[in-house]
């Protein structure tokens, strides 16, 4: 049984109720009371396994994260308020000033800013690289290096990084390894590639109809036995360690950044990612047959068509060989110049001029005039966008009626 049809059952089940309301009970208080002062030293020690404030964790939220975290084999999850929220967390818990991050691939722009600009007015140095670039990945790992953060799928350069030979490298040098899977929940599990910690936005496919901003962490455990944060370059983590043991990430990411920071995920973003879920293992597999018609057909009409499923495509032989279950819901058209780009959107009457992705319908944006307008030209080449690119996300229309009308609107 493949990961889909095992989790048409899984999500379904695990999400309704056996007992009382079928549907999941949406928790909406913002504080919880304690009943008497012994109880409440309890909480807030971690002997007593309430609620203790939704700023760090709310009942429907803990339902949601249970169901991510079985997901993708994690020993816990911790939902946030967005997808941003998510990379956050898992980074900031993880950083002090000084620190280095590695950042691998295509990033999403919001990404590319956090790492390029915000976190570098906190005196955290990163260096960006291509996919492949695996020696220079090794050599720039250093003493100060915490991170290796990667996208499964560069969003919108559509480039796939081999996860395993960076895990392999992560490892070695004992440096963690962040994957961000928003593009590719169950076609990808990245903690079974060697991933140490994923990250979500739950925005895009896993809520798919544009309802509910959210985002997830989700961690493994740590080892019993020798650990790459059991080792001197992740010395913050030894209490941790010491009062929690295999869920110490989870503590000190839930002390270090969810406390602090802020980025906790509301109720109701919760059950309404949870409805998102039940679906999720229906959808994907319809959204990537559709997508991998519509870029051939697109493809053989001439369309200059970005997607690893092409033969043209770089990381081809990498999509055969690793991304069986496809690579989400995303290609790209360049249409040559921002006026024709722009004269494809106003021309196209199915898709939805947007900057989300992962809807049940189709979305499509012009690249350079939205989300990248504030870069400079070398980051833009970098990052593969060109004055003429509009990203497409795949929605759940025939896949006839979506080629027809891309033709029309390129004519």
């Amino acid at each position: 049984m493949n990961k889909f049809e095992e989790y048409c059952t899984k999500f379904v089940q695990t999400i309704g109720n056996k007992d009382g309301a079928v549907s999941p009970v949406i928790t909406s208080s913002a504080s919880f009371a304690y009943n008497t002062p012994e109880i409440a030293e309890g909480i807030f020690n971690g002997s007593v396994k309430k609620p203790l404030y939704s700023r760090m964790g709310n009942p429907t939220t803990s339902k949601l994260e249970t169901i991510m975290a079985e997901m993708d084999d994690g020993i816990g999850s911790i939902a946030t308020s967005s997808g941003m929220g998510a990379t956050t967390l898992a980074t900031m818990s993880l950083l002090a000033q000084g620190d280095e991050v590695i950042s691998i691939g295509g990033l999403f722009g919001g990404t590319y800013s956090f790492f390029n600009e915000t976190i570098s007015r906190f005196g955290v140095k990163t260096q960006f690289f291509d996919v492949d670039e695996f020696q220079s990945i090794e050599n720039s790992i250093n003493d100060n290096t915490k991170i290796v953060f990667l996208e499964s799928v560069g969003n919108p350069n559509m480039r796939l990084p081999d996860i395993k030979k960076i895990a392999k490298i992560a490892k070695k040098e004992g440096v963690a390894l962040i994957v961000d899977n928003t593009i590719t929940p169950l076609s990808i599990s990245p903690l079974s590639l060697g991933a140490d910690i994923v990250v979500y936005s739950t925005t895009k496919i896993i809520s798919g109809n544009s309802s509910a901003l959210g985002g997830c962490v989700t961690f493994r455990a740590i080892n019993e036995n020798e650990d790459k944060f059991k080792t001197s370059r992740y010395k913050f983590l030894e209490k941790f360690i010491k009062n929690a043991g295999t869920t110490a990430l989870i503590v000190n990411a839930k002390k270090r950044a969810l406390r602090d920071l802020g980025m906790s995920a509301n109720a109701n973003a919760s059950y309404q990612t949870m409805l998102g879920l039940e679906t999720l293992a229906l959808r994907l597999p319809r959204v990537i047959n559709t997508l991998q018609i519509v870029v051939k057909a697109l493809n053989e009409k001439g369309l200059n068509i970005n997607h690893p499923s092409l033969e043209i495509h770089p990381q081809h032989n990498r999509y055969l060989e690793s991304f069986s279950n496809g690579c989400g819901t995303l290609f790209t058209i360049d249409m040559g110049s921002k006026e024709r780009a722009f004269n494809f959107l106003r021309k196209t009457k199915l898709a939805t001029i947007t900057a989300n992705i992962g809807d049940s319908r189709t979305l499509a944006l012009h690249m350079a005039s939205t989300i990248y307008s504030d870069f400079d030209e070398d980051t833009r080449e970098f990052l593969g966008i060109t004055d003429g690119l509009i990203r497409v996300s795949i929605g759940l229309e025939n896949p006839q009626n979506i080629i027809d009308d891309f033709l029309n609107a390129a004519e």
